[in-house]
């Protein structure tokens, strides 16, 4: 897919490895849409991206407003050929504590903020790119967010471990499901990176977070998982699979 003169929209576009990634297709050429809280930096990040960006505020959570957010910026953008999902987050709590159980309520608002929304937003975006006339056979690509979580999740992240295992397990399906349409899809699954409150850490104690990298070991950073959304982007052979963003990295059990 080419970058330049493309639609794209970012999910979770205002901070982090949405910005960074938003940031990048914008200065390759592409015309950007930016889905966020409404009481996120969207609308001054789309100042900084320049002309023919825009901000549509939503909580992706909100299945019916999220719809409706993403339809406003395909219809500004004009068409929509390149996806990348990065909204998410998680809550810290073992399957049993001395509290007692997990609460039910939060295990599901996990998966409803990372798989529930994400497939919503993944239907959606590949429903506007089955629209497109297909260049060299193609007609968009979905970039996803997973982690390492997915794979080595570590003590108390039981809930998260499991959304972001469900996303990078639907990789594979959704680019069967979707690959007579000429659509990719993908899932990026990052260790950990120096975003939102992660990005506040002390410097010892990332390097006591990051200890099992291989190299380097420090927490990544978003333009580093920016450049690996643009790789899958313009690689056409990157499809339906998900891929370590980690730095050799395998999580301890805490």
């Amino acid at each position: 897919m080419r970058v330049k003169d493309s639609a794209a929209v970012v999910v979770g576009g205002a901070s982090g490895m949405g910005r960074a990634t938003a940031e990048r297709l914008a200065e390759r050429g592409a015309k950007v849409a930016v889905l966020d809280l409404p009481r996120s930096d969207g609308a001054a990040v789309v100042r900084e991206l320049g002309a023919g960006a825009s901000f549509h505020p939503c909580d992706a959570t909100d299945c019916d407003g999220a719809e409706a957010a993403l339809a406003e910026a395909v219809e500004n953008l004009g068409a929509l050929h390149i996806a990348v999902n990065t909204a998410g987050g998680g809550v810290s709590a073992r399957t049993l504590s001395k509290s007692g159980p997990h609460p039910l309520d939060a295990f599901r608002s996990v998966i409803e903020l990372n798989l529930i929304a994400t497939f919503n937003l993944n239907r959606l975006q590949a429903w506007h790119m089955s629209r497109n006339e297909p260049v060299d056979d193609e007609r968009g690509v979905i970039v996803n967010t997973s982690s390492i979580a997915a794979f080595e999740g570590q003590i108390g992240q039981v809930a998260y471990s499991a959304a972001k295992a469900a996303i990078a397990g639907m990789s594979l399906t959704m680019a069967r499901d979707l690959g007579s349409l000429g659509i990719r899809v993908t899932a990026v699954a990052p260790s950990l990176f120096a975003t939102g409150i992660t990005s506040r850490i002390p410097e010892k104690m990332a390097g006591e977070l990051t200890r099992d990298a291989a190299f380097p070991r420090r927490m990544g950073k978003p333009d580093e998982y920016a450049s690996l959304a643009l790789s899958i982007v313009e690689n056409q052979m990157l499809n339906g699979s998900t891929i370590r963003l980690d730095a050799g990295q395998r999580f301890a059990p805490k």
